[in-house]
Parts: C-alpha cells; sequence; structure tokens
C-alpha cells in the first residue's frame, strides 16, 4: 500500500528573480511497496531512449553527438553515478563541496538547448547525495541560456518517528549518507505528474533510469513481468554507454575484435527502440564508428549481474540465461529471451551505509636500467622494515607491486628469475590501510625517505593519504523505503531567451565528423563470430585463442564473462572453466608482495579457502560461461589497496591462461 506522511501537497511558491517566475510543485512521500498505476494509458507504440553517458567520467560531447544525429529521441539518460562516485560526492559533502555530480553545469550547457527545441527529456542521477542542489544548478544554468522549462527530483528521503502516527523526514546527510536503490516509479511518477524536461535523481538502479520512461510511455503496468523483464534488458544493455558499441571492445591481434583505430574515433552512443509489446532493438547512429554486434552485446549482458537466472533490479528479477540477439543491419540488433525470474519482485532493496575504511597511505618511486626489480625488492624491503621500527604490527596492512612486472597480480606464465631478468624499466608501488591518520603519515614518512636512504637510481617518488570509506551494504524491505518527487518550473523572459544552438561548440559537434571506415569495412575489417571454428583439441592454447571476455565488480566481488568465438566451444569450456580453476587463477590477487615467501603463500592461501569463494554459470542463449568471485577484491572499489580497484584487468589475466581442451566427441 501507498504510505504519506501527509495528503499530497502541491506548493506553489512564486518569484521573480532575474526575469525568472520560478514554481516549487511537490508531491506526497512514497514507500516504495510496489502499487499498480491506476489506468495506465499507452501513450506512444514505440519509445525511443539513449544512454548518453555511461560513467561519470563520460564524454559530453558524445551524447550531443547522438542527440544530433538521432532526432527521434524521446529521452537520454546520464547514468553517472556508481559506488566509488556515490561515496566521493558523500564525503564531498561531508567536507562543504557540492553533493551532487560537479559536471552538470558542463552537461547541461552543452545538452538542454537541443534537448528542449527536440523535446527530448534528459533522466540523469548526476544528484547522487544532493539531488535537490543538482537542481537548483541546472536551473541556474537554463537561466543563463535563457531557456524555460522544467526540472524534476526523484530522490529518497529518510524518517524519525516522533509519535504513534506521525513521521517526520528527515535529510539522508543527518542519517549518515544512506543511500538506498530506488526502482523506476519515482521516475514515472515525475513524468506523468510534472512533464518535465529533466528528472534528477538520487541512487536509483542503472536498468530503472531507462525502464521508467518506457513505463510511462507504454502504459506499461508494475505486474506486466515480462515486459519490465524486456525493458530492464534493454537498461541494462545501454547503461554502460559506448561498451555496447564498441567501445572497451576493440583488441589488437585478437582477429574478433582487432577494430581499427579510426573505427574508434567517432563512437556513437547507443540507444534504444522499444515496443509496447516489449520488442528490443538496440542501435548505433547511422554513419557512426564503433561496433554493434553480437559479441558486444553478449559482453554487455553479462556485465556485473551474478546469476544470470536471477539478476536483481528493484522492479523485477531477471532471468537472463535464454536472452540472445539478432542483427538487423550494421547498426541495429534486435534482443529476445529475457524474462522474470522465479522470484519476480524482490521484497527487500539494497541499501548502501558509508562507514570508516580508515586511513590510506601511498608511495611510487621509479627504479630503470641494470637489476632494477631486486633494486625495487630492497626498497620495498627497507620500508616495511622502517615502518615496523616505528610503528610495530601493521606490516600486514601494507600492500605492494612493481608497474611494468605485476602490478595487476596475474599468475605469471613465466616463473622464477626469469620472469623479470629483461625487464628495465619498472615503478615500486605500496599502499597501505590505516585505522589512525597518524599510521598513514608515517607509512608516507618512511617511504619518502627512500630518496637518501634506498638503493641506487630511484626517483619520481609521489605520495599521499587519503581518509577512506566504503559502502556497507544490507537488504531493507520495500515498505522502509520512502522517497518523494517534486519540480521546479522556470519560465523565461522574453528578454533573454538567446539562440543556443549557435553556439560553435555544439555546432562543430558533427558538423565535422571523423570518417571511421577509411581502412575496412563498417566492423573495422574484424572476423565476425559466423566465421569461427572450434578449438583444436588435445593441446595446450591459450584463452585468447578460443574465447573473449569483460570483467566488473559489486562490491568486494569480481564478475568476468568468458565468451567463445566459436559456440560450440561452450561445452569443451564447461570442463575448464570449474570454480577450482578459477580460484587458482585468481589467488594471486591477494599477494601483498611481489615477492611473496612460502609462508605468505600459505597464509594467502588459507585465507582464499576460508573466505574467497567462486560461482560458475551458463548462458544458453549466447553460449557462454559467467564466472563470479567473492572476497576477492580487496575491500572492493571504495577502500582497495590494488591498483586496478575495480578488477576490470582481470577480463585479460584470465585469457593469458593457456589451457588444453577435451575432444568435441569426449563431452
Amino acid at each position: 500500500m501507498e504510505l504519506t506522511a501527509t495528503r499530497t501537497q502541491i506548493n506553489l511558491v512564486s518569484n521573480v528573480r532575474h526575469g525568472w517566475m520560478e514554481r516549487d510543485v511537490e508531491c506526497g512521500i512514497r514507500n516504495s511497496v510496489t502499487k499498480q498505476r491506476v489506468n495506465p494509458k499507452r501513450l506512444r507504440d514505440k519509445v525511443c531512449i539513449g544512454c548518453g553517458a555511461g560513467f561519470g567520467g563520460d564524454r559530453s560531447s558524445a551524447a550531443l553527438k547522438l542527440l544530433q544525429r538521432v532526432e527521434e529521441l524521446n529521452y537520454l539518460v546520464l547514468e553517472c553515478l556508481a559506488e566509488r562516485t556515490l561515496a566521493d560526492r558523500y564525503q564531498e559533502m561531508m567536507s562543504g563541496g557540492d553533493g551532487f555530480d560537479p559536471r552538470i553545469s558542463e552537461w547541461m550547457a552543452l545538452l538542454l538547448p537541443l534537448a528542449v527545441e527536440r523535446g527530448t527529456c534528459i533522466i540523469t542521477n548526476m544528484g547522487a547525495v544532493d539531488p535537490i542542489g543538482a537542481q537548483a544548478k541546472v536551473l541556474e544554468v537554463a537561466s543563463r541560456l535563457g531557456l524555460q522549462l522544467k526540472v524534476a527530483v526523484a530522490h529518497e528521503v529518510s524518517f524519525a518517528e516522533a509519535g504513534s502516527r506521525i513521521l517526520h523526514e528527515k535529510s539522508n546527510t543527518a542519517e549518515g549518507g544512506i543511500s538506498t536503490y530506488l526502482g523506476a516509479a519515482p521516475i514515472v511518477e515525475c513524468l506523468e505528474n510534472y512533464q518535465p524536461d529533466v528528472v534528477i535523481t538520487s541512487r536509483v538502479a542503472d536498468a530503472a533510469l531507462f525502464l521508467g520512461p518506457m513505463v510511462y510511455e507504454l502504459g506499461w503496468n508494475w505486474d506486466d513481468l515480462n515486459l519490465l523483464a524486456q525493458g530492464s534488458l534493454a537498461g541494462h544493455l545501454l547503461e554502460c554507454g559506448c561498451q555496447l558499441t564498441g567501445g572497451y571492445f576493440m583488441h589488437p591481434g585478437d582477429r574478433y575484435r582487432n577494430i581499427s583505430v579510426p573505427c574508434l574515433l567517432d563512437l556513437s552512443l547507443p540507444y534504444a527502440e522499444v515496443s509496447y509489446d516489449g520488442g528490443v532493438c538496440v542501435a548505433k547512429a547511422d554513419g557512426s564508428g564503433g561496433v554493434l554486434n553480437f559479441s558486444t552485446c553478449a559482453q554487455q549482458l553479462l556485465y556485473e549481474i551474478g546469476d544470470p537466472a536471477a539478476y536483481v533490479t528493484p522492479d523485477v528479477v531477471i532471468d537472463l540465461r535464454d536472452v540472445t540477439f539478432q542483427p538487423l543491419s550494421n547498426n541495429e540488433m534486435t534482443c529476445l529471451g529475457a524474462k522474470p525470474s522465479a522470484r519476480s519482485v524482490p521484497d527487500q532493496l539494497l541499501r548502501l551505509l558509508p562507514k570508516d575504511a580508515g586511513w590510506k597511505g601511498w608511495g611510487e618511486i621509479s627504479y630503470g636500467g641494470f637489476e632494477c626489480v631486486n633494486r625495487a625488492k630492497a626498497a620495498e624491503i627497507l620500508v616495511r622494515s622502517w615502518f615496523e621500527e616505528v610503528i610495530p604490527g601493521l606490516n600486514d596492512h601494507i600492500v605492494s607491486c612493481i608497474i611494468g612486472m605485476d602490478s595487476l597480480k596475474a599468475t605469471s606464465l613465466v616463473t622464477g628469475s626469469s620472469a623479470y631478468e629483461a625487464v628495465t624499466d619498472i615503478r615500486l608501488r605500496m599502499d597501505g590501510l590505516f585505522e589512525l591518520k597518524e599510521h598513514a603519515l608515517q607509512f608516507v614518512r618512511e617511504f619518502t625517505a627512500l630518496y637518501t636512504n634506498g638503493p641506487a637510481g630511484g626517483g619520481g617518488i609521489c605520495t599521499g593519504h587519503k581518509k577512506e570509506i566504503y559502502l556497507g551494504k544490507e537488504l531493507v524491505g520495500r515498505e522502509h523505503v520512502y522517497w518523494k518527487v517534486g519540480a521546479k518550473h522556470s519560465m523565461a523572459n522574453s528578454n533573454h531567451r538567446v539562440n543556443c544552438l549557435n553556439d560553435t561548440m555544439r555546432n562543430d559537434a558533427v558538423c565535422r565528423p571523423i570518417n571511421p571506415r577509411t581502412e575496412g569495412n563498417d566492423d573495422g575489417g574484424f572476423m565476425s563470430k559466423s566465421d569461427a571454428s572450434p578449438a583444436p583439441a588435445g593441446e595446450e592454447i591459450s584463452l585468447y585463442n578460443i574465447a573473449h571476455s569483460r570483467a566488473g565488480d559489486k562490491g568486494n566481488d569480481l564478475n568476468f564473462s568468458i565468451i567463445p568465438h566459436c559456440p560450440t566451444d561452450i561445452e569443451r569450456l564447461k570442463v575448464i572453466i570449474t570454480p577450482a580453476w578459477v580460484k587458482g587463477i585468481v589467488c594471486s590477487l591477494l599477494n601483498a608482495s611481489s615477492f611473496p615467501d612460502s609462508d605468505a603463500i600459505v597464509k594467502r592461501d588459507r585465507w582464499v579457502e576460508e573466505h574467497v569463494s567462486a560461482e560458475v554459470y551458463e548462458v544458453r542463449g549466447i553460449h557462454s560461461l559467467n564466472v563470479v568471485v567473492r572476497n576477492i577484491l580487496d575491500g572492493g572499489v571504495n577502500c582497495s589497496r590494488r591498483i586496478d580497484r575495480h578488477g576490470k584487468t582481470v577480463s585479460d589475466l584470465i585469457l593469458c591462461q593457456r589451457v588444453v581442451l577435451p575432444p568435441l566427441s569426449s563431452v
């Protein structure tokens, strides 16, 4: 049932400021228990939704190009919030800074003029922990541009009970930065109530940012589970931006992924056309670079999903095992087969709670030339010894690596001293995570002392320290998660109206496109999966020659895919890629030093046996495997001491492994 703190209220507050009239419209507070829409109307037979950003550091000019090239876009989603950026925004706000994405002014100044002219609604989670502040910033940008628009917000609120029936709203910041993954319902309510030009949210599940406009436009309801599953599939495919259209895919030397550099210079962000009956077609702009094919879709499908039989979103739990993709053209793929899982709607939502992770201190120094690795080894021993002398008992808080040799902690294909004899340019990095700030500072001091007390020829020292937090996770009942929506409608004085589309940067975004096909076909000249033949049996072969992969993270867990070039190889790969094999490969990620002794290896292996688990899932529709490794990322992205905090490089470390496939006839 729906819960409101008071009856739905509408506040109209008018004032004139810089030639503007602003109206505040705020609706009542809801909880997250699913409530069916009342007589939802189908507004369109098909809705077109683009992804303008796949993470907070994405390219705003690429979003403008998508707007210009795909005139039928109804919505443009800027997905800019991850667990690390959420933690960063919380820390910044606690320090007196902005709790919303600091680039929101840049993005809106570039996109709003054309979006408003075209009638394209922008939806973004750039609000982070301060969506109201983000709303004010967007209105400020609109005022400067002379634009008339309406900016809605949808965000979580928290409460303290002050009586048997009265709830008083409290800010999330006051409650310690708690943030819960909301579903699509708040966005749908914004669209229904306000028909806004911009919707700004707090933490909303990535796929739900895209699902919201589908539900609103196509007349879906919350019990249309098959439609919600297909819509969430579309959102999941779009949410990482150019990762669907050839970004983070190109790999020289891999004949199935050897996209030319010119083909990458004009990547198109993706968009989807979703019909009222659940049909999904993902696409990239005509005439753009990059590639959209079965392989790019398969990689994104498995990205960070965990169990493919039960991919949990706030709106529907999806079974992705039978999803498949069919090409319509070089720029379009249809997406089929998503369905609700046996547990179709989650009773609980995932809540993130900022927690103290301590203080990190780190240092780097370079060595080159003859015996540079042994000098780095000596430097590590010295720093550890000096630190132990001043603050005993904390050496196990420190990890080290040698950039240029083993910083990614790969399981070495070459053992012994020959693994680094040819290395002549390396950089020692040491990271420590401590309870006290003074310990982190002392570690930095000891590292800096290498300049006059360490091995010869060390240079380029850099050090730092930082307060770290991590986001603890808990599941909470939907009835305990509250949200509300509101809007500010600004009307520009005609004297302030400007012709925004004359801006040189906006025009240049696509007036001078790079021709991506100067050396090959639309796909950059590489082979397609239809050209693949089964891998040879009975001989040692690199996984690179059999499959491709992408890795991602969920908290302290690693998720990577194994997608064979030849679909029939999946049965033989299932024999090789077992939980035991996976744990044996990734255990080196937990090495505390580049030079572990036998005692350190025994201690590591014992910890792996007790705390690390691996799960291998088959995804039938795309003939692939999805692998989840629990508790392997040194605490997760916000506090990990690893140089690759997300574990993204693990995909290539896995593909480096050499395996012997059994004959086809034996499986």
